[in-house]
């Protein structure tokens, strides 16, 4: 399935680090921004966790474009000169989009994605994206992530991943087993297949990934770090249109993340609570997903 995936795609040299990243683009290259979906997927996932999703998103959507952020999926995972940062990942994406010579498009995000979506907000909202991004972001559509970290309640795993030493033992000593069973517990919901959490395992192990997955949950410090005094504040202050979708079975990224940010960031967003999803929404139940996305 991997390899299927890697073959509809391509690889481009991020050139300030001369690095591997994984791109796929689907359909009409000379489709309109307002016609192009941009998407930014979570922690510990890929591009390929949309792979059930892209046909009903087409439906929509004349051209989207998916890629794997650096340390994830089939890109490179370095283990010295990259912090994992969501700025750097940030820098990253607007790359990908000037390769591919996108002036502006519709963000979907999900999970880290979702910090990665504030940060290009932020530098929308204040006019820092670069002179090339013309037509800017038509919409942005997050959905669950812990945006707001206070409401969120991480996993034991997770937060042994955060500490300085902990984390480093963990990555290396981690096991499908344990794996297994912190995805299913931070999913909420009974929804996704064993054979989705196998190849989110795989992808993990690919190149390394195992080595350095407590630097790639770092980016969790930058969201305490900068979520109140820039993420959040850019929100508010955005004019661009905002939807919420998001699964209220998610027992990490809880539901009430959702009602924070409607109620007290952006009141003007939409929110969808959907019913019984959990935090893996696009690969638990794609219908049913699609229909809150797309809606």
């Amino acid at each position: 399935m991997i390899a299927d995936w890697q073959k509809r795609g391509t690889f481009i040299k991020y050139s300030s680090f001369s690095i591997n990243v994984f791109v796929l683009e689907i359909g009409e290259k000379t489709a309109s921004s307002n016609e192009t979906l941009l998407i930014l997927h979570g922690f510990p996932e890929s591009s390929y966790s949309f792979h059930k999703v892209i046909d009903g998103l087409l439906s929509k959507y004349k051209r989207i474009i998916l890629f794997d952020f650096i340390g994830f999926g089939l890109s490179d995972k370095p283990n010295k000169h990259y912090t994992y940062s969501i700025f750097e990942q940030t820098d990253l994406a607007l790359f990908v989009f000037k390769q591919l010579q996108i002036t502006g498009g519709h963000l979907l995000a999900h999970d880290m994605g979702d910090t990665i979506a504030t940060e290009l907000v932020y530098r929308a909202t204040y006019d820092l994206l670069p002179a090339w991004f013309m037509h800017g972001f038509q919409s942005v559509t997050f959905t669950n992530g812990n945006m707001v970290v206070e409401k969120a309640k991480l996993r034991i795993t997770q937060k042994i991943l955060l500490t300085k030493f902990g984390g480093p033992i963990l990555s290396n000593l981690s096991s499908y087993a344990l794996f297994k069973q912190q995805v299913k517990s931070a999913s909420g919901s009974q929804q996704l297949e064993e054979q989705e959490i196998k190849i989110l395992w795989q992808q993990i192990l690919h190149k390394g990934g195992k080595g350095i997955f407590y630097k790639l949950i770092a980016y969790y410090k930058d969201r305490m770090r900068f979520q109140n005094v820039r993420w959040l504040p850019a929100l508010s202050a955005s004019t661009i249109p905002i939807k919420i979708c998001w699964g209220n079975a998610d027992s990490v990224a809880r539901i009430a993340i959702a009602r924070h940010l409607k109620e007290m960031v952006c009141p003007n967003a939409v929110l969808i609570e959907i019913e019984g999803l959990g935090h893996f929404g696009q690969l638990e139940n794609p219908e049913v997903w699609l229909n809150a996305v797309l809606s």
